[in-house]
């Protein structure tokens, strides 16, 4: 039996000195261990596809110039351009070039931006039984300097000038905008599309210099 000292006295003690204390060591479950393995190999395995999706990178179209909403979209509007993960972005593919060509603007395409289909449409311009009719307008009777094509519009009889201008009731044909143009400074060409049973009254009144564009929603 071991003795224990008093402190400070060197006297010895009769008293039992306790045996150190030995931790056991837990025993490492082998299931547990290669649970462990297996999520850190999981980890790393979606940790490289994350950094490998970033840096995937694509071929997409992207706007060269700007277009007005309402136009045509040709190829010379259109560059290819190379994005690192241009799939969220959900971008025109370069590949689908062609099939975009041709479709209309349907909001006003800024340059520098990716295309995305969202913003064109394929919609005709011209309708089920409408035709389309050119105008000869002074720049007073068009509502702003400039229409697009897609605007609706009303065209809006004026007063019979023959007739002293007594009568003070006018017609109204509802018309969508197809295209303008400006020959001279005095003059604004507006093409637009109308029910086939308005034009022969449209042609008449045009005739006179009776007409006059009202703009009831943009395009």
């Amino acid at each position: 039996m071991s003795l224990a000292t008093r402190n400070g006295t060197g006297q010895p003690v009769d008293a039992p000195v306790a045996p150190p204390r030995v931790v056991r060591q837990r025993r490492v479950r082998p299931g547990l261990l290669g649970l462990a393995v297996l999520l850190i190999a999981l980890g790393g395995l979606g940790a490289a596809f994350a950094v490998t999706s970033v840096r995937a990178t694509g071929s997409y179209l992207a706007v060269a110039r700007a277009v007005e909403v309402g136009r045509t979209l040709g190829a010379d509007d259109l560059v290819t351009v190379q994005v690192a993960g241009g799939q969220g972005l959900r971008p025109v593919p370069a590949a689908q070039l062609d099939d975009v060509v041709g479709m209309r603007a349907a909001v006003a395409l800024t340059p520098g931006t990716l295309l995305t289909l969202g913003q064109l449409t394929d919609d005709p311009l011209l309708g089920p039984g409408q035709q389309q009719l050119a105008l000869d307008l002074a720049p007073g009777r068009v509502p702003a300097k400039r229409l697009h094509p897609g605007d609706r519009v009303l065209l809006v009889s004026t007063p019979d000038r023959s007739s002293g201008g007594q009568s003070a009731s006018s017609t109204r044909f509802e018309a969508t905008v197809i295209d303008t143009a400006t020959p001279s400074t005095s003059s604004v060409v507006v093409y637009v599309a109308l029910t086939a049973r308005d034009v022969p009254a449209v042609v008449a009144l045009a005739a006179q210099s009776r007409i006059a564009v009202v703009l009831t929603r943009a395009a």
